[in-house]
């Protein structure tokens, strides 16, 4: 499993012009599924992403988790993590999970971290407002 995480003042997802989730202060994750992840790379995930200390603390200083603050989760699935460029100019997704695998484990990352969520397989509009900023990339064991 493959997330790229951004700290956001805010974040929205739209589908064919209608919000189907938003958030206030919090972390925006988009995810990618790959075809030998299963739950226990959703637990870690979920672990790690709620644990992570990425808010600042009454100094200033990165020390406080998504936990701590009470931040909101907005996750977003997003195959093309697991494009291959190495080779001409199309991207291959043959190591992106099928549908019907990804979707239970995407889903249930997002029930696992109490998300807000997009509308898996949509083509999605995603607005945001970067704290910091701060991106990181998680990839599961």
């Amino acid at each position: 499993m493959r997330v790229v995480l951004q700290r956001v003042r805010e974040a929205a997802v739209r589908v064919d012009g209608v919000s189907v989730g938003s958030i206030g202060p919090g972390l925006l994750l988009l995810v990618g599924v790959a075809p030998a992840d299963g739950p226990a790379q959703v637990a870690w995930m979920a672990d790690r992403v709620a644990g992570l200390r990425i808010f600042a603390d009454a100094e200033g200083r990165m020390n406080r988790s998504l936990r701590d603050v009470g931040g909101e989760v907005l996750c977003v699935s997003q195959f093309t993590l697991y494009a291959d460029v190495s080779r001409g100019r199309r991207p291959s997704f043959v190591d992106a999970a099928r549908p019907e695998h990804a979707r239970p484990l995407y889903e249930s990352l997002c029930d696992a971290l109490g998300a807000q969520r997009g509308v898996f397989g949509a083509d999605m509009a995603v607005s945001l407002v970067n704290d910091g900023p701060v991106t990181l990339i998680l990839e599961s064991p």
